[in-house]
């Protein structure tokens, strides 16, 4: 029998014993609880040593704890399968960064994070507007189909990255249009990496809780203005991942 750890799934601003439910990660049924030290805990739940299964069902999971806990409580949260020895080991990290974690908590008091990614839906379209508006990139284009076979293969790769370098031109240009209102309503902004030529923009926004629906409102006003060039989707209320990086 595997020996038993303590899973973490964040920590949070409380010196009293809590229970959250057999919603463990696992599948097992494991009690959701609390490991306290001074006036913080580390959110847990009992978990075997060395089987670290990194399914949909497991993240899902770690989802449902998360969401659960951020409903009544300020979270800072740790990486998925972050997994203590037993539980002296968890009050030794929080007796150790202590002061840090504390810092952390103020600093992210009622704060919740919300994320906004963008994709142009029609990229045959916007990729004529990057001809229409770049002569170099159109020159090169009616040469191509006027005379077959004409364009030189360093024609071909300076056309490539003339192209490479207008999308990502129209992604920054497109992504600030957006994201400035909805960053006057934010503590603070993250943008991540973008993949494929479809998206815009990946970004999380810090924003007070209660300032949620607000935020919402503008979100939803935004899209309506883009329904048929740009999909957005729009991920809410989670712990300030972006924002916090906490390692065991």
């Amino acid at each position: 029998m595997a020996e038993e750890g303590k899973y973490i799934y964040g920590i949070i601003g409380t010196d009293e014993a809590r229970n959250f439910g057999a919603i463990g990660v696992g599948g097992r049924g494991d009690i959701v609880s609390t490991i306290n030290y001074r006036a913080i805990s580390a959110v847990i739940s009992n978990y075997p040593m060395g089987k670290y299964e990194l399914s949909s069902e497991n993240l899902i999971a770690h989802q449902r704890v998360i969401e659960k806990v951020i409903s009544s409580s300020t979270v800072l949260p740790t990486r998925a399968f972050t997994v203590a020895a037993n539980a002296e080991e968890v009050r030794d990290f929080l007796r150790k960064r202590y002061y840090k974690l504390s810092g952390l908590l103020k600093d992210m008091d009622n704060k919740i994070e919300l994320g906004l990614i963008a994709y142009w839906n029609d990229m045959a379209a916007i990729f004529q507007e990057i001809v229409n508006e770049n002569k170099p990139i159109k020159q090169l284009k009616e040469k191509a189909a006027q005379v077959p076979n004409s364009v030189t293969f360093h024609e071909k790769m300076t056309l490539g990255e003339l192209v490479a370098d207008a999308l990502t031109t129209k992604k920054k240009s497109e992504a600030e249009e957006i994201i400035c209102p909805l960053k006057r309503l934010a503590f603070d902004l993250c943008q991540n990496d973008t993949r494929g030529d479809e998206m815009i923009f990946n970004a999380a926004f810090l924003i007070d809780r209660g300032r949620e629906k607000e935020f919402d409102r503008k979100v939803s006003a935004i899209s309506g203005n883009y329904t048929r060039r740009i999909r957005f989707k729009y991920i809410g209320a989670m712990p300030p991942y972006n924002f916090v990086n906490i390692k065991l």
